[in-house]
């Protein structure tokens, strides 16, 4: 395979060389740019470029000389601050300059949170006692160990010019190329982020889908990433490197993936870094082995407020294959490892943490239907659409992201049209403590009434599939925000935009929890009314199956009826009486403009509206009378003088 080209966006490298007094740095940054050892060396050197021909990266090269006196101990940090990679130097003459490399130089830049690659360099090697041979891997292996952040090491000679460029194309490769993020050094092997990125660019490039990279598939793979293909003696060639370390690399196909993967740690192994990088940025990865952000339409789900963002048809129906790929016994039960699974191909999995973990219903198996994969693939792209499209490409979705999703129309136009065409629906839910709003979310999720309670600290999502009349289905997100979470969350303006359905439950047996329900109720329809963004509400009387408090009853009921909602929804999660709320919260989110209340500013602001628009009208009524009088009088005065 053939060497690298250059890597993209990165237009210069710069490297700080750093170390004690009279260790060789501004000798070897001298000796380096003019192939010259110099007689007469300045105490710092001002930047020094290296052409970008030097190296076959054609990168230019900054070197920057720094000062070790204790007065330039703040500008050497800013600079080390600014640093690409760091070459740190010792004399081979001063065993003590070696020590003070762990014992002050590596803990320096751990303390000044340098975090870029080291390049440790013994200058001065022509000067060494040959009567103390010791090797340098000897040396610095136990120092390579505390500090792993240590690229390479290398001993030069500035005044001898042996192996002086070599020190800043190590430096140069180590940014460049960098190890860090493809192999693990102790254990020496591909680390998993790089094994998942590999794997992917694997099964991308394997068409017939068949586990193996057959000769054609290979010779393509070869063309794609270095614009060159290969000659059928030099496919045989690296299949037999691999069949001759790892016999199961190879097959009667062709390459396996197991093969793909050690050809790789060989390449590694070898230094031979660049292969493996220029690979990974040909198929969209950036340093963290993450897809760089050219490779996502953000552009495709710009969105006002009140406009949310959905999974395609096209989308949805390649998620439908993935899920039946995956689901190895076709029992509808995608379980925790083939979960895992699916997203392989992907840095890691997204669902391991909030607000997806424990966001869907499980199986009795304790895995994912059908209809839970897609809800929690709904769920994601409605509220992180950009991570939702970066895994569909890891995944493998063939056509162009962008039309993997899709913009909804404006809730405020919802709202006019008195229709919405959403397919999912967020609906928030609010209420006191110990009101019923997790055993609201959990019976969406299918999970059995607890009489224990658990208050929640922080903002929780549930989602599901639910089905309407006629057999149409429609996913519903409900989040919860603890009571004490309401007043930061409408702090801002645009909190209830993504809002399309609120809902307020109470305890029906307790006085105290309707009147605070209904202070939530007035505040939330109050904001809503002051920033435009109204939203359909529900009060919902939980705990049903306990005595009923009359006058919260009474007082819930006439609230409803003076806001204009509907009236209170009795529900039991302890009978698992629910009334069939799920679906009632659908039916009126996908009315908009209905079931939207009314506080008494808002009503008596419409009023005012109202009244000023009646004597706008009146005012210009007047003034059309008064215009058309007076082109009356102007006629008449022209007749008359003209008569007489």
């Amino acid at each position: 395979m053939a060497p690298s080209s250059k890597p993209e966006g990165k237009t210069g490298v710069r490297i700080v060389v750093a170390g004690d007094r009279g260790t060789g740095k501004s000798s070897l940054i001298v000796t380096a740019a003019a192939d010259s050892f110099p007689p007469n060396v300045p105490h710092l050197l001002p930047p020094t470029r290296l052409p970008e021909d030097i190296y076959p990266d054609r990168v230019p090269i900054t070197i920057i000389d720094t000062s070790s006196r204790p007065e330039d101990r703040g500008k050497l940090g800013e600079e080390l601050k600014r640093a690409d990679a760091v070459v740190l130097t010792y004399a081979c003459d001063q065993p003590g300059t070696l020590n003070r490399l762990s014992t002050f130089w590596l803990p320096e830049l751990r303390q000044l949170e340098v975090k870029v690659p080291v390049i440790v360099v013994g200058c001065k090697l022509d000067l060494r006692d040959d009567q103390q041979p010791v090797s340098l891997e000897q040396v610095m292996s136990p120092i390579m160990q505390q500090f792993r952040e240590i690229e390479t090491c290398i001993e030069c000679s500035a005044y001898k010019q042996i192996q002086v460029p070599e020190v800043f194309y190590y430096a140069q490769k180590a940014v460049l190329h960098p190890t860090g993020p493809l192999f693990d050094q102790e254990s020496q092997t591909l680390k998993p982020q790089c094994v998942r990125a590999l794997k992917r660019i694997f099964i991308l490039c394997d068409h017939d889908r068949d586990g193996a990279l057959s000769d054609a598939e290979l010779n393509d793979f070869q063309v794609k990433c270095f614009n060159a293909p290969l000659q059928p003696s030099e496919i045989v060639g690296v299949k037999r490197v691999v069949q001759e370390k790892l016999v199961e690399g190879v097959n009667e196909r062709g390459l396996t993936l197991t093969g793909f993967l050690f050809l790789h740690a060989l390449f590694i192994e070898k230094g031979r870094l660049e292969t493996t990088w220029t690979v990974l940025r040909k198929f969209g990865y950036n340093n963290d082995i993450k897809l760089s952000d050219d490779q996502i339409p953000y552009s495709s789900f710009h969105r006002a407020p009140d406009q949310s963002v959905e999974l395609t048809n096209e989308a949805i129906e390649f998620l439908r294959g993935v899920y039946e790929s995956f689901d190895n016994d076709l029992d509808n039960n995608l379980r925790p490892i083939e979960v895992e699974d699916v997203f392989s191909t992907a840095p890691e999995s997204p669902w391991n943490v909030a607000p997806y973990k424990d966001a869907v219903e499980k199986t009795a198996l304790g895995g994912l239907s059908l209809d839970a994969f897609l809800s929690e693939w709904s769920l994601m792209t409605l509220l992180d659409p950009a991570r939702s499209l970066e895994y569909l490409i890891y995944l493998g979705y063939p056509g162009d992201p962008s039309s993997a999703i899709r913009v909804t129309r404006r809730r405020r136009l919802d709202r006019k049209r008195q229709q919405s065409e959403r397919n999912v629906f967020q609906c928030f839910v609010f209420g006191p403590r110990n009101s019923g709003k997790s055993a609201l979310m959990n019976a969406l999720l299918g999970r059995p009434y607890s009489d224990s309670y658990s208050p929640t600290a922080n903002e929780r999502y549930a989602v599901n599939v639910v089905e309407q009349p006629g057999g149409i289905k429609k996913t519903l997100v409900l989040r919860e925000t603890p009571e004490d979470g309401v007043a930061n969350l409408l702090s801002s303006n645009d909190s209830l935009a993504a809002c399309d359905m609120a809902v307020f439950l109470y305890d029906s047996s307790d006085e105290s929890s309707w009147k605070r329900a209904s202070e939530l109720l007035m505040d939330v329809a109050g904001h809503g009314e002051d920033t435009g963004y109204e939203v359909p509400c529900l009060i919902v009387a939980a705990k049903d199956d306990l005595d009923s408090f009359p006058m919260a009853i009474q007082d819930s009921t006439r609230v409803s009826q003076d806001m204009g909602i509907e009236a209170p929804i009795p529900i039991s999660a302890k009978l698992s009486d629910f009334s069939s709320i799920f679906r009632r919260i659908v039916n009126a989110a996908e009315h908009p403009h209905l079931s939207i209340p009314e506080t008494e500013a808002g009503r008596s602001r419409k009023q005012y509206h109202r009244l000023i628009n009646r004597s706008l009208m009146f005012v210009s009524v007047g003034a059309a009378v008064a215009i058309v009088g007076l082109a009356a009088y102007r006629v008449y005065a022209a007749r008359k003088n003209a008569s007489s």
